[in-house]
């Protein structure tokens, strides 16, 4: 098994292509062993790896995102666990979450007034065809949370999650394209 390995604007997140299908639909992202443990044994493998604070999956990637630690010293560890986890067969999620990913992925329900469903749509529009495959490229995603008052909330997940760059790519990517297409837009902030 060859596993490609990809840098993320997030120096602190590396990007790795198994060559297959990590998630077939949706991603989960881990921010701790524990959550790791009890869904996934995959991230609960890759957590068990010194120095790992958080772990994506993607479609066909797996971004890891490490404190403390160099990418040098842990690189030969992490792609160890990803071969030896899927040489091994063992399923990428726990049977018990598979069926309901979306409860360690998502926190809180979407908000908006009733009033401007049809701006929220487009938002979703255009984050689904043109933000969401971009940002997926870094080894991340992004969602939309909310819509009040002329601002776009979005959560950002994956190597996009604490990245250096994140800012500027909500202020001025994601905002700029949204107001294009969408005059009544006039803000974009993330929301955890």
């Amino acid at each position: 098994m060859f596993i490609q390995t990809e840098s993320t604007p997030n120096p602190a997140t590396l990007k790795f292509l198994p060559g297959k299908v990590v998630m077939a639909e949706g991603t989960a992202d881990f921010r701790d062993a524990d959550a790791a443990e009890a869904a996934s044994p995959l991230a609960a493998r890759l957590f068990a790896v010194p120095g790992v604070s958080g772990v994506f999956f993607g479609y066909d990637f797996i971004a890891v995102t490490v404190e403390g630690a160099e990418w040098q010293h842990l690189k030969p560890a992490v792609l160890g666990a990803i071969m030896e986890h899927f040489m091994g067969g063992d399923p990428v999620l726990a049977p018990a979450h598979s069926h309901d990913a979306d409860a360690h992925r998502e926190t809180g329900e979407e908000f908006y007034d009733k009033e401007d469903e049809e701006i929220v749509l487009t938002i979703k529009e255009l984050l689904e065809t043109r933000v969401r495959p971009a940002v997926a490229m870094d080894g991340g995603d992004i969602t939309f949370r909310g819509y009040e008052d002329g601002t776009v909330f979005l959560n950002m997940k994956g190597a996009c999650s604490g990245c250096p760059s994140s800012t500027a790519t909500l202020k001025h990517g994601i905002q700029n394209l949204l107001s294009h297409f969408i005059p009544e837009v006039q803000h974009v902030e993330q929301v955890v």
